[in-house]
């Protein structure tokens, strides 16, 4: 293995969510990195942040967490990014994405295609192709043999059909919740009212062996292959629900990687995600043994 290669890295933003009562470290792959990072696996980040006090204070974040930052860039003109995030019904949150910003320009690197074997997981989203450099490093980056998982975030106005089609086409497993599952199947043509059927028509569609589909309070299912995989939710009391589809991932992730039973990797995965909802922003403070007795209470 080489020096700092890790089994997990994530592509994309990094950034401030700047919420009413104050700001909170997020963006997807931070989120999904931290929960990963406490499960003990170690990942890295491919991002880029601003020549200013916002990117150093999420770079010190970073050390204090343990989550590798050496293919994290740091750009000279484009701020670190903020996103004004406003809280509706008590726990929903909506999300002004500010552009452009530092992430917008993530460069192409020999030492990061070099990290991708085809052990390691590269996790990526929509939301960072937004911009053509972006995009175009992370392109480069699926021409690997990495495991890739696609995090849809299908957020308006940065739907782009033909992007979406091209992600898909390069993922091996894909996260989808059920209004993303929804609009992405008819977005392709397809016109089926039931979760399954629509599931087949993405695998078959896309070649993708393996998609989970997120429902809230109401568990997750994991489509892998031709069978199926369900976990229910539990009733929590939530706090926010920032970053608990990311804590799902990363324990989905953490699971496979650490070869558990589909039906376990499913269980805990949204064990995490209640977990975290109980909890205020993406990156709460936590040990792994109160994870480990919020999921003996709920199941």
């Amino acid at each position: 293995m080489k020096i700092n290669q890790t089994p997990v890295i994530c592509y994309g933003e990094i950034l401030w969510d700047v919420l009413p009562d104050g700001p909170q470290p997020g963006g997807a792959p931070l989120n999904v990195s931290y929960h990963l990072n406490k499960l003990g696996v170690d990942t890295s980040i491919i991002s880029r942040v601003g020549n200013d006090a916002n990117g150093e204070h999420l770079k010190r974040l970073l050390d204090n967490w343990g989550i590798k930052k050496h293919l994290l860039q740091t750009d000279k003109e484009y701020p670190t990014s903020e996103v004004i995030a406003k809280m509706n019904n008590g726990n929903e949150v909506s999300y002004e994405i500010v552009f452009p910003v530092a992430w917008d320009f993530i460069k192409s690197s020999k030492n990061s295609i070099e990290q991708l074997n085809s052990l390691t997981y590269l996790i990526y989203g929509s939301l960072a192709s937004r911009n053509n450099v972006t995009r175009n490093t992370l392109f480069e980056l699926l021409e690997s043999d990495a495991i890739k998982v696609f995090d849809i975030n299908l957020r308006p106005p940065f739907i782009n059909r033909n992007l979406l089609e091209a992600l898909l086409l390069k993922a091996d497993i894909v996260k989808f919740n059920q209004a993303e599952l929804e609009m992405a199947q008819l977005l392709f043509g397809g016109s089926f009212n039931n979760e399954a059927s629509q599931i087949r028509f993405i695998q078959q569609h896309f070649d993708v062996p393996e998609i989970i589909v997120t429902k809230g309070e109401f568990g997750a299912s994991y489509y892998n292959n031709d069978k199926v995989y369900n976990a229910w939710g539990s009733e929590v009391k939530v706090k926010d629900t920032i970053g608990s589809g990311d804590a799902f991932l990363a324990a989905f992730i953490a699971n496979r990687y650490l070869k558990n039973e589909p039906q376990t990797i499913i269980k805990n995965s949204v064990a995490m995600g209640a977990f975290i909802a109980t909890k205020k922003g993406g990156c709460p403070q936590y040990s792994l043994s109160e994870y480990k007795n919020f999921q003996q209470q709920i199941f």
